[in-house]
């Protein structure tokens, strides 16, 4: 599809910032011909970065990410940049979700998730730091990868929190996702199909954060896979889910004002109020209370794993989000569902699972150990086939 084309297809979505002709020919590859939407965290040689901010250009320049490169290099295309929260943090774009532009795509990956939603491309690129890959995914409707943390080099991508920031994909289904999956992460392999998962469902207060239709529904998703052959266990852990909470955001809020340190002294006056809030929050975290929260998060990921091993679980499975997309374009929703699991680094897929009682696209999130990506994908597609008639 022509740049023209696209930006009239894209016109009610508003999922891009920026649009590009597809090339004359395409490198032989497993996405030889593919249109990708980048989101504009990420940069792309020839197209400007502007992180959903209104900083010039030149100030947020450097190399290409690896990730565009091994794209490119498998055949793909870059259709063009895709919206996103300002610098990936809080204040949203003015994308708009496809089932209902009068709500939220989730964000801050809103115009990839938005854009594979909506048809205009079959694959995207977004990052997550705390949910913003799940959660879109979960309210447009798409499957949406967020693979163990570190699995894609993140140079050349802005950063906001290091320490969690993660690189992932959206498409219409699995099946999409694990193709460019095995491009563009490190070391993918292709064993051959596992055993049907153990599945676990995390009772307590965690589980307590999705609205009560969230529950309700996400109750009828266990039983159809249930039904379906799958056995289920219910564990109770992250008793102490708020302290999970505090020290997600004790380090997310410190490293976040220090990513921006070489923009923010100029450019502060150009950022939004949400962003700078967020930064200036950051400021009043001291180096000890870091600290502290870095050593409780690795107590958390080896008491989670050891959860799981305990209780015989593979996939964790929760609601991708509190809820459908809230009613409202100057909110992305709440990334709490995800936030244990980006905390963990574990690697985490959305599967479209039936709809709100407003008709807006609901998710399941499953959840598997670190490094199991390749496991994960390969057993969301069952997973898939069992929720996406519900």
């Amino acid at each position: 599809m022509r740049a023209a084309e696209l930006a009239g297809r894209d016109a009610g979505t508003q999922a891009f910032v920026t649009y590009a002709d597809p090339p004359p020919e395409f490198s032989a590859g497993p996405l030889s011909g593919v249109a990708v939407g980048v989101k504009d965290i990420v940069r792309v040689d020839g197209m400007p970065t502007g992180g959903g901010s209104t900083l010039p250009p030149e100030a947020l320049a450097g190399p290409q990410a690896t990730v565009v490169r091994r794209l490119l290099a498998a055949g793909a295309y870059v259709a063009g940049k895709t919206v996103t929260a300002e610098f990936a943090i809080l204040a949203p774009g003015p994308t708009r979700n496809p089932h209902n532009p009068a709500h939220t795509p989730g964000g801050s990956s809103s115009g990839s998730a938005a854009a594979v939603a909506a048809g205009l491309v079959p694959l995207a690129v977004g990052t997550q730091t705390v949910g913003s890959m799940i959660r879109p995914a979960a309210y447009c409707g798409v499957v949406g990868f967020k693979p163990t943390f570190g699995r894609i080099p993140v140079d050349g991508v802005l950063p906001n929190a290091p320490s969690f920031d993660t690189l992932g994909l959206y498409a219409a289904d699995v099946a999409g996702v694990a193709v460019a999956a095995g491009v563009v992460c490190d070391g993918w392999t292709n064993p051959g199909p596992p055993a049907p998962p153990v599945l676990g469902v995390p009772e307590g207060p965690y589980l307590e954060q999705a609205s009560a239709e969230a529950r309700d529904a996400f109750a009828g998703h266990v039983r159809a896979l249930r039904d379906a052959g799958y056995e289920v266990r219910r564990v109770r852990v992250m008793a102490d889910f708020e302290e999970v909470r505090r020290q997600l955001f004790t380090m997310n809020r410190y490293e976040a004002v220090r990513s921006h340190a070489p923009w923010f002294g100029k450019y502060g006056h150009l950022y939004r109020e949400e962003t700078v809030a967020v930064l200036r929050e950051g400021e009043g975290i001291t180096d000890a209370a870091y600290g502290a929260a870095r050593a409780a998060r690795e107590v958390f990921r080896e008491r989670l794993a050891g959860a799981a091993h305990a209780a015989g679980v593979d996939v964790w499975v929760t609601p991708a989000a509190t809820g459908p997309a809230p009613a409202s374009l100057s909110t992305t929703g709440s990334s709490v569902m995800s936030l244990p699991w980006s905390h963990a680094g574990l690697p985490s897929v959305c599967l479209p699972a039936g709809r709100a009682g407003n008709g807006l696209p609901l998710g399941v999130q499953c959840v598997a150990g670190a490094g199991r990506d390749e496991a994960l994908l390969a057993w969301s597609a069952g997973l898939a086939e069992v929720l996406r008639d519900l």
